[in-house]
């Protein structure tokens, strides 16, 4: 399907919703692009770009419910909701489906309004010590409490009248705690109750794998990552999240790898990615069976991103394969595989995630801290031995890069020479998991604050690589290491300092192969490319391609009789 959120943000109006839905049904759903759904906050205002704001007045109906903000979607006047939206994403043969935040409005909370089908009220329901750490809008909802259960039944009664056929819920798949797991068994029986078939979409992640057992029984799919944007290092770091979740994907529940960045992107910029990481990202998503949803402007797709989008035989990969699993990872060299129900058929993805730019020894920085956590710091001092290269790489802090907002803190090159300060130096090269490295911001945009003081620095998120050129007479590097406001206090990074002398040649190799033993296959094999949509010929004992860096390859393997 389709989500607003990359490409609009909190943005979204009926106008644009309608011309996107135009563009899906007639270039996406004949190959089976059918969700269309309208992510956060359409329920504020004024919302702007991809952040929110703290008390602004929210649209709401007399019962505590959050309702469609008419400046955005006038056709939602006189009580009318979604339903004529939804009418109208039906009537292009689309499913309609919106982004809600988990919990009670706070604004409900303030006013203490009614409830519908109980006398309590929303003071009454509400867990104020339940928050979002990112967004100011709701309370979670103490389902202990006479009226919690009702209040979710009427939520979802006015989802089904408006014809909603998706549900994303946020702020209820991390940290996955008490409240939470509550409001999602709540959420489910309110969804049942309803009769209709509603999908149920856990966010944000990632989803804790020991929460496996319950969440695969109360949702149809949920969040295994923090959002996932154009970047290389979340999606090489993809391979272990959806390798991890194997055992917990079935007909009807599914690890979400989150939203595809491709084609443009938050409102008006490209994909970062190649096209090679492109294709590489949606034969992942294929093979492991992640939900296909796209964040792209439809309306301006290019030829190659319909291409990769519409190939019929690669979707058949995500829609009907079962068993989806990896087979080995060796050397960056990485095979999956895939059954293929009723035949002795297997698909099979080949994946080259070795990389052309340099890639470090860690073993061999000059620094590299603890992990840091929380408000905790590093004072960072390294001399540079004559260095001709510095670069500063921030790690996660070994449970994955959610929240690893960092920064290095009044960083400095020293020595001879004087003092300079790498903020005021261009860099070769720069890289954050996730946004952007920043001059005096966060990766998030926002200045950088420590001790409650705006402070100079480069802002950036795990994993990420800042790469320097060193003029001569600098000999020592400073800074100071912590995490930024945007952690929300549950980030954990490592600061590393590097030099050439850790610096690793990109390997040269580009075959990737698999023994067919290893498939489940006794004799020869006759293969197809996916992508290509060419016959390769046969195979004996193993299969193997060359396969471009940051790039993959997706293939049918039939046994030859």
């Amino acid at each position: 399907g389709w989500n607003s959120w990359d490409c609009f943000g909190t943005t979204l109006t009926e106008s644009q919703a309608k011309a996107q839905a135009d563009a899906m049904a007639r270039i996406l759903k004949p190959h089976g692009w059918n969700y269309f759904t309208v992510d956060i906050q359409w329920y504020e205002p004024d919302a702007r770009g991809h952040f929110y704001k703290e008390g602004a007045p929210l649209a709401m109906d007399a019962h505590s419910r959050l309702v469609p903000a008419e400046t955005k979607f006038p056709s939602a006047k006189a009580g009318r909701g979604f339903k004529p939206l939804a009418d109208y994403i039906h009537g292009k043969g689309l499913k309609f489906g919106i982004h809600i935040m988990r919990g009670i409005p706070r604004q409900a909370v303030r006013e203490n309004t009614p409830l519908m089908g109980t006398t309590a009220r929303a003071a009454d329901i509400a867990d104020r010590s339940s928050v979002c750490t990112w967004n100011p809008d709701m309370y979670g909802v103490d389902m202990r409490k006479p009226g919690a259960q009702a209040y979710y039944d009427s939520l979802f009664a006015m989802y089904a009248a408006w014809g909603v056929d998706l549900v994303k819920v946020d702020d209820i798949a991390r940290p996955y705690d008490a409240t939470q797991r509550a409001e999602i068994e709540a959420i489910r029986r309110a969804i049942d109750k309803t009769g209709r078939p509603i999908v149920l979409s856990l966010s944000p992640g990632d989803t804790p794998i020991e929460r496996g057992d319950h969440v695969n029984r109360h949702a149809n799919m949920w969040r295994i990552s923090d959002d996932f944007w154009d970047r290389w290092e979340p999606l090489y770091g993809m391979f272990d999240r959806l390798d991890r979740w194997t055992e917990f994907r079935k007909p009807g529940a599914w690890p979400d790898a989150d939203m595809l960045p491709f084609g443009i992107v938050e409102f008006n910029r490209p994909t970062r990615f190649t096209r090679d990481e492109q294709t590489l990202c949606m034969t992942l998503w294929s093979i492991a069976r992640s939900p296909l949803i796209l964040g792209a402007d439809m309306t301006r797709l290019d030829a190659f991103t319909v291409d990769l989008l519409t190939n019929d035989e690669v979707l058949a990969v995500n829609r009907r394969s079962t068993g989806g699993r990896q087979v080995s990872r060796s050397n960056d060299s990485i095979v999956w595989t895939a059954d293929i129900p009723g035949s002795q058929d297997k698909y099979v993805a080949l994946f080259n995630v070795r990389s052309e730019k340099p890639t470090y020894d860690l073993s061999k920085a000059l620094y590299r801290s603890p992990v840091v956590r929380g408000a905790e710091r590093v004072d960072v001092s390294v001399p540079l031995r004559a260095s001709r290269s510095l670069t500063l790489m921030v790690e996660d802090g070994g449970d994955g890069f959610d929240f690893d907002h960092a920064a290095w803190l009044e960083p400095t090159i020293a020595g001879p020479k004087g003092t300079r300060k790498l903020t005021a130096m261009e860099w070769k090269r720069a890289s954050a998991g996730w946004g952007s490295v920043g001059i005096h911001r966060g990766a998030d945009g926002q200045p950088l604050v420590f001790e409650g003081k705006k402070i100079e620095g480069l802002g950036t998120h795990s994993i990420s690589v800042i790469e320097y050129e060193l003029p001569e007479g600098y000999d020592r590097f400073s800074a100071k290491g912590v995490l930024t406001p945007g952690s929300a206090g549950k980030g954990s990074v490592r600061f590393s300092v590097l030099t050439e002398e850790a610096r690793l040649l990109p390997s040269k190799d580009r075959r990737v192969s698999v023994k067919l033993a290893d498939l489940g296959f006794s004799g020869r094999v006759r293969a197809r490319d996916l992508w290509k949509k060419k016959d390769l010929g046969v195979s004996q004992e193993g299969f193997g391609q060359d396969v471009d860096p940051h790039g993959a390859g997706l293939y049918r393997l039939s046994p030859v009789p």
